[in-house]
């Protein structure tokens, strides 16, 4: 099924969609795709935006050496600071991530560079391919999505965010039943509520006001978990017309970007094309919904899901193709 090149490609094509619309209000969208929003690609090649950037940064970052605590932040902190001083980086990028990226710049350690007030959902919107590479561990997988995050957003929700937001990808790819997967992300929710990955994070906690680092963790598990009860009341009133960010959220913030997308993505995960679309059509951060329910959908179903000939335009499709070839027909992972 190529379940690691349709999530990657599922990401990349909902960040093109997502990104004419994305400072636009519903309306204004709507007038001029329809309610349906963008499904086709528009330019040769179809442009992204920072989101895929930084997640083919992160990706490649895994492929530089192991999934480490110490080898993972280099690597991504060599990945972080190309991204930021690319000629490429034209995308309307984030100020947190351009902040933290100075402080990585001048050396500091990651915990000192991070943003620790930052949730914002530039922590999870470039994590996915910690879901699809194959033979992580789930302390890797955990660990690795929070430690990516930390390196520019430290808030815990964004910790929390990304870690959920990759296991999302990762579950699904290993089969999981969509209609079963908001029920196991609230119930991983309540198990990790207080474990703080020291390992990853080490004393990133210390420059919040928690208490303790437990204390510090929950906050993040809170937050994430009550955006994912707006999803699960959003489906049961079962009107989906509309902008999806008045349901579960605008999406600016790491937890609003992932219940937004996944209330996208579980209104109809057998339609990719619509996914893309109704991510795209929402008045917030609509690129980061529609890359995040694209990369839900082509994990689900792989790369069958979307047009052949998408793959072919979409900017940086030789190191999307490199990434998902690397992960794909690897088989679950058990996790």
């Amino acid at each position: 099924m190529r379940n690691a090149s349709g999530s990657l490609y599922g990401l990349a094509y909902g960040d093109s969609l997502g990104k004419p619309t994305e400072f636009q209000d519903y309306a204004t969208i709507v007038a001029r795709y329809g309610p349906g929003g963008p499904q086709e690609l528009s330019g040769d090649p179809a442009l992204v935006t920072d989101d895929t950037q930084m997640a083919l940064a992160v990706g490649e970052a895994m492929l530089a050496g192991p999934v480490t605590p110490d080898v993972f932040a280099e690597n991504l902190r060599q990945g972080f600071l190309a991204w930021a001083i690319s000629p490429d980086n034209n995308r309307a990028p984030g100020m947190t991530c351009l902040r933290a990226c100075g402080e990585l710049a001048d050396g500091k350690p990651w915990q000192l560079a991070s943003q620790i007030n930052s949730k914002g959902c530039g922590a999870n919107m470039r994590v996915t391919p910690l879901g699809l590479a194959p033979g992580l561990t789930e302390d890797q997988l955990a660990g690795g999505a929070q430690l990516q995050a930390g390196l520019t957003h430290g808030h815990p929700t964004g910790l929390v965010a990304s870690e959920l937001t990759a296991l999302s990808v990762r579950w699904l790819a290993d089969g999981l039943d969509p209609q079963d997967l908001l029920a196991r992300l609230r119930a991983r929710c309540a198990a990790e509520r207080t474990n703080y990955r020291g390992d990853w994070l080490g004393d990133l906690w210390q420059r919040s006001t928690a208490n303790s680092p437990a204390e510090f963790i929950a906050l993040g598990w809170d937050e994430t978990d009550a955006a994912l009860a707006r999803v699960e009341r959003a489906l049961r009133r079962g009107d989906f017309a509309g902008d999806p960010c008045l349901a579960t959220g605008a999406g600016w913030i790491a937890e609003e970007a992932l219940a937004t997308a996944l209330y996208c993505y579980l209104i109809s995960p057998d339609e990719p094309i619509a996914v893309l679309g109704r991510g795209a059509a929402s008045s917030g951060d609509s690129d980061s919904i529609a890359c995040l329910a694209g990369a839900f959908a082509g994990a689900a179903l792989g790369m069958n899901a979307w047009p052949e000939p998408w793959s072919t335009r979409i900017e940086y499709t030789d190191r999307l193709h490199k990434l998902g070839s690397e992960w794909d027909n690897s088989g679950p992972s058990g996790m």
